[in-house]
């Protein structure tokens, strides 16, 4: 750079200019909600809490629900379906990540933030750690039990992850149709009373004084698993410790949402929107205004270049291979992604 171009570089107004760009861009970037996504509706015990915690931040939620619960289902099925749903938040235009999924977080979160963090600088928040951070602050004898779906405890996600606290005896017990009764919406009952007895067993043979509830629709059965198991065990929610990790991300990169108007949470399900809902607002409650029905969450908010590509889409490129290419999206500026207009994605 010659001295006059340094010069004008190094002035108070091009200073000044510089500071103001950069302010506007966090402020947009504030403004864009917070993308959180399960497999269904256990993760609104994570969104509940982001939503106490951070009560001026925007929430755009997405329930699997057409490929879940991802408990049951292989790793690469888990792997394949988040990384596609979140292929389709970036691309909406979220400003952070939250896999509010146990089975999810196992499968995908490295590869998730090499894909998001490491690329675009979107940051990716999960609940494994949080929750053996808290279970570790917790106990008193080093005797903790982890519950969750099979993919969770198959993938040994928990014991890896408390590797790093010595002196610990971890006992894992896998509950699967714990995620059925919660998405039914049987809280209660004998039957349940019962299942609870049998896959609980375990954990209190070994004489656990601390649980992890490690599938985030575990916290809405804490009154059937804590008279199991006894007031003097203490259930580790990762819901309110994974809300403090969101709250740290957001604050040191100065992504705070400090706009004047009310939060706006929206919430979609892959799946059976009517039944979502009515689960939603019995779960959540009035912050649930409705929810909306999409194959793919592309196609709610069509912002990028991320969705994921469909037979259906093959076929009708190669059907259209001869014409132009004619696109009537149009990314609306509040929600545009921060990679759409280079063209290029995770995916691609």
């Amino acid at each position: 750079m010659d001295p006059a171009a340094r010069a004008v570089a190094d002035s108070p107004a091009s200073s000044t200019a510089s500071s103001q760009s950069v302010s506007q861009a966090a402020n947009e970037m504030g403004s864009r909600p917070i993308g959180v996504f399960d497999s269904g509706v256990g993760g609104l015990t994570v969104a509940r809490s982001i939503i106490d915690q951070l009560p001026n931040e925007s929430i755009l939620y997405v329930g699997d629900t057409a490929h879940g619960p991802y408990g049951p289902l292989p790793i690469a099925e888990v792997r394949a379906n988040a990384l596609g749903v979140m292929d389709e938040l970036v691309d909406s235009g979220v400003k952070l990540l939250t896999i509010a999924c146990n089975s999810a977080s196992a499968a995908v979160l490295r590869d998730a933030r090499e894909r998001y963090t490491a690329r675009y600088g979107i940051p990716v928040i999960e609940v494994i750690q949080p929750a053996v951070r808290r279970a570790v602050a917790a106990t008193r004898t080093g005797r903790v039990g982890v519950i969750g779906t099979s993919a969770t405890v198959g993938s040994r996600a928990y014991e890896d992850t408390f590797a790093a606290a010595p002196d610990l005896h971890i006992t894992s017990a896998a509950c699967p149709a714990f995620v059925p009764y919660v998405e039914a919406g049987i809280t209660t009952g004998p039957e349940l009373l019962a299942v609870a007895r049998e896959y609980l067993e375990p954990l209190k043979a070994a004489g656990v004084d601390t649980v992890v509830l490690g599938c985030t629709h575990y916290p809405l059965l804490t009154g059937v698993i804590s008279y199991v198991m006894g007031e003097d065990v203490t259930l580790v929610s990762s819901a309110e410790e994974t809300a403090k990790d969101v709250y740290r991300a957001l604050a040191s990169r100065g992504l705070e949402r400090t706009g004047a108007s009310a939060p706006e949470h929206n919430f979609i399900a892959t799946g059976d929107a009517a039944q979502f809902e009515h689960l939603a607002r019995r779960f959540l409650g009035p912050e649930v205004l409705s929810v909306r029905h999409v194959d793919h969450v592309a196609a709610q908010y069509p912002t990028g270049s991320l969705a994921r590509i469909t037979p259906e889409m093959i076929a009708a490129a190669q059907a259209g291979a001869g014409r132009p290419r004619i696109s009537n999206f149009v990314a609306p500026s509040s929600l545009a992604a921060p990679h759409a207009a280079s063209g290029r994605g995770p995916g691609l």
